[in-house]
Parts: C-alpha cells; sequence; structure tokens
C-alpha cells in the first residue's frame, strides 16, 4: 500500500487544519513537499475550488490554492514524488484545456502527474461559473473519454456527445503514454465510472463499511487504484494507533491511502511524517481484503 499526502496550506478545512497553515508561505509548502520526497511518500495533493460562497466556506473553507500553480511550484521542489490533484472539477473547464494545462504539468515534471477528477457537488459555484448543473454527470462522462484521448498527443482528436474536436495541436502534451486518472466521489456511480473510464477511485465522506459494501458490488480490475483517506494521524505521539487506523484501510484493498496528520509547525509536521515512514515501513499490511469494517473513518 502506496503513502501519499494530503498536502497541508493548501486547502484549510476549518476543524481541521492546523493553526500553523493559516500564516504559512511557500518556504513551508516547499519543505512538507521536500521532506515527502525525500521519505519516500508516493503522491501529494492539491484540490480545486474556483471560488467558495461565503455560507459554504463555515464548512468547506474558503482557502484552496490553484492546482496547477501549486503543484508545478512543487514541481520544481521535488525529484520523485508524484503530483496529484484532488480533485479538479470535469464541469469547470473544456477537456482541451486540461490536456494543455495538465500536460504541461506532466512534462515539467517529468511524468509525475496523476489527475484527479470529480463531477462536482457545490452547485453554487457551478452557477457562479455558468458551468451546466444538471447534466453534469453525463458531460463528465463524455469529459473523462475525451481526456483520455487528448492528454498524451499533441495531435488530438475525439467526437462525443458534448466534445468535439479535430485538426488542433495541443502542445506540450503529457509525456507519460498513460496519465493514471483517478475519479472521486462517495456514490457508486462514481466508483462505476472510474472503473469504467478512469485508473483509480478516491471515495470521501463514507464509512468503512459504505466503501466495502460499494467495491464488494463492483467487479474490480487488475491494476485499479483504491484511494482512501486517512486523516488525524499522530505517528509521533500514537505509532500503535497510527499503525493500526492504516491497518483498517489496507484491509479494506486500498492500493494507496492519502494520509493526514496532526501538527503544531511546519517541523513538527515534517517529524511527523519521517515518523509514519517509520511506522509503514515496519507494519505488515494484509495480504486480502476483509469483507467489512465497522469503523468510521471520518
Amino acid at each position: 500500500m502506496r503513502l501519499g499526502l494530503s498536502t497541508p496550506v493548501v486547502i484549510q478545512i476549518p476543524g481541521v487544519a492546523a493553526e500553523w497553515e493559516r500564516t504559512a508561505d511557500a518556504a513551508d509548502l516547499r519543505a512538507v513537499a521536500a521532506a515527502a520526497d525525500r521519505l519516500g511518500f508516493d503522491f501529494l495533493t492539491c484540490s480545486e475550488h474556483v471560488l467558495v460562497p461565503a455560507e459554504d466556506a463555515e464548512v468547506r473553507g474558503g482557502t484552496y490554492w490553484d492546482p496547477v500553480a501549486t503543484l508545478s511550484y512543487l514541481a520544481a521542489c521535488t525529484t520523485r514524488i508524484r503530483l496529484a490533484t484532488s480533485v479538479v472539477v470535469l464541469g469547470y473547464h473544456h477537456p482541451l484545456e486540461l490536456a494543455k494545462r495538465y500536460g504541461t504539468l506532466d512534462r515539467l515534471s517529468g511524468g509525475r502527474l496523476i489527475l484527479g477528477v470529480g463531477v462536482g457537488s457545490l452547485r453554487a459555484e457551478f452557477d457562479m461559473l455558468q458551468a451546466p448543473w444538471e447534466d453534469r454527470g453525463a458531460r463528465a462522462d463524455d469529459a473523462l473519454t475525451a481526456l483520455r484521448a487528448c492528454l498524451s498527443t499533441n495531435r488530438p482528436g475525439y467526437d462525443g456527445p458534448f466534445y468535439r474536436f479535430s485538426d488542433v495541436v495541443v502542445e506540450p502534451c503529457a509525456v507519460q503514454p498513460r496519465v493514471p486518472i483517478w475519479v472521486g466521489g462517495r456514490t457508486g456511480r462514481s466508483l462505476r465510472r472510474a472503473v469504467t473510464l478512469a485508473d483509480g477511485w478516491m471515495p470521501f465522506g463514507l464509512r468503512y463499511t459504505e466503501i466495502t459494501e460499494m467495491i464488494a458490488r463492483q467487479e474490480i480490475p487488475d491494476g485499479f487504484d483504491i484511494v482512501l483517506p486517512v486523516g488525524g494521524l499522530d505517528p509521533i505521539g500514537a505509532p500503535e494507533r497510527t499503525a493500526a487506523q492504516l491497518g483498517k484501510v489496507a484491509a479494506l484493498g486500498a492500493s494507496a491511502v492519502t494520509c493526514g496528520v496532526t501538527s503544531r509547525s511546519v517541523s513538527h509536521y515534517c517529524e511527523q511524517l519521517e515518523a509514519l515512514r517509520q511506522v509503514a515501513d515496519v507494519y505488515e499490511w494484509p495480504t486480502e481484503r476483509v469483507s467489512a469494517c465497522p469503523t468510521d473513518p471520518r
């Protein structure tokens, strides 16, 4: 099971983000990314919200660093860690726009992009951006198919129900022959979309039992990533509990986990990452998926 990082600072949800993140700067973010890179973490993440209505920000938070700018900066600060969007909202962008922006990021990073995408759930944001809401699921399916057709070629062509293009040049394009695409969501449909059109699934806001039931109803192909979140880890103060938390998601069949750790400062955060790496390196992960797990990850 690969360990990824829910990058601090770039998203700040009330009640979750640490106090030090409010005043953190680019140097702090660079220190976190460099530590994760050095310690062998597999990926770090950055989310997307173009805007958040003030009333929603009380719950969702209002701080969301732009993923293209942020991950491009972190690409220059690191050498091996992968750069994952978690997630880009498909309905806000044309597939060719995503292909150009994230193809450039893949080129700049030497092929380290993971494109996490989602259908979107904040209607007020859709409305303010004048993005279609009612048929966003069907549009997302078409956008995913179009993305697969255009991410890794500079001469893309596609003819779908919502997106059509031909006789165009998109340069640069991604250097990976097949950029990993992960679909975020919290419904059975999001898992089916991921299995059918992408390479992985990133559920959120679900109980472990709900995740188990959804996976059991869906045939999971070989090599498909199930990427589960685990927050509130304290590997320095509670290493045994940390190992148990990681073990539960491993037992669910997670191929990767997006970790969030508690911290008092950026230096303490980096120390926590080192301790987390040590905990993970000595833990014996389950080799078979369990049928159910009663614990709630939230």
